[in-house]
């Protein structure tokens, strides 16, 4: 299984996020910046099986990406051969 991963570091709002799911995936030309894009491609456009991963999220990002995220659960439960996962950044005690 394939895994993409998006890392959060970098990403302040959703245009930063699918500026970085492009680089990462080939999408289609007609591509839209939006939820029902972003589900239509998972379910009929991607190799699967795929594994998308988001790493280093803030827990304030969590509220800013909600739809994305439920967006992505949702495609997890319907499509097979697609899985979905995120974590928040972690931080040690010094």
């Amino acid at each position: 299984m394939k895994t993409i991963y998006i890392d959060f570091t970098d990403i302040g709002d959703v245009e930063d996020f699918y500026l970085q799911l492009k680089e990462k995936i080939q999408l289609p030309v007609h591509f839209g910046n939006n939820l029902d894009a972003l589900y239509d491609v998972i379910s009929g456009h991607l190799e699967l099986p795929l594994h998308l991963e988001f790493v280093n999220m803030r827990v304030d990002q969590l509220e800013d990406f909600e739809e994305v995220l439920i967006t992505l659960e949702e495609a997890e439960d319907e499509v097979e051969g697609f899985s979905f996962s995120y974590y928040l950044e972690q931080y040690e005690d010094e």
